[in-house]
């Protein structure tokens, strides 16, 4: 069930993007650390009510930001639409022990009823260039590159921003 998350559910979430954070490095993808992402990210994605949870048999297993802000660093981006009727993925993660099994794309999937339902235009994301698998999992839902930005505490390598024509 996704459902929008509540206070109790921070320290849950913030345990399931740490283990996603340690599953990529892992594999040799740096795209979370210790600065990103944080508990005042959540906190503040729970104040605007953006911050949605999936829940299995009472237990979070994904999460999701869905915001109509559109972060400064996205402002040098060509985007297909314009600026005034969008939506912004951020944070989507889903536990590692839970991947690989169709969580991320229910995930996008209630994000893109959530946009088409409320009549946005578009829905934008960025992904870490290093990060080839979830690059292949936006395309393949019609996603379209648009260009690179920057995260300095992030990693020194680019982020590639998408967007959804809705």
């Amino acid at each position: 069930m996704i459902r929008k998350a509540k206070e109790k559910d921070i320290e849950s979430i913030l345990a399931l993007t740490k283990a996603c954070a340690n599953a990529m490095i892992v594999n040799n993808i740096y795209q979370w650390n210790e600065h990103y992402p944080n508990k005042i990210a959540f906190e503040t994605d729970l104040k605007h009510g953006e911050l949605f949870v999936l829940e299995i048999k009472g237990s979070i297993i994904g999460t999701i930001v869905i915001s109509t802000t559109m972060d400064v660093e996205y402002q040098s981006i060509k985007w297909l639409t314009s600026n005034k009727n969008n939506i912004y993925i951020h944070r989507l993660a889903v536990h590692p022990d839970f991947q690989g099994k169709g969580y991320a794309q229910q995930l996008m999937n209630y994000a893109k009823q959530f946009a088409i339902t409320n009549r946005y235009a578009s829905i934008r994301l960025d992904t870490f260039s290093k990060n080839k698998r979830n690059q292949k999992f936006y395309e393949l839902r019609g996603y379209k590159r648009l260009g690179d930005i920057y995260f300095p505490k992030q990693s020194e390598y680019p982020f590639h921003c998408y967007e959804l024509v809705l």
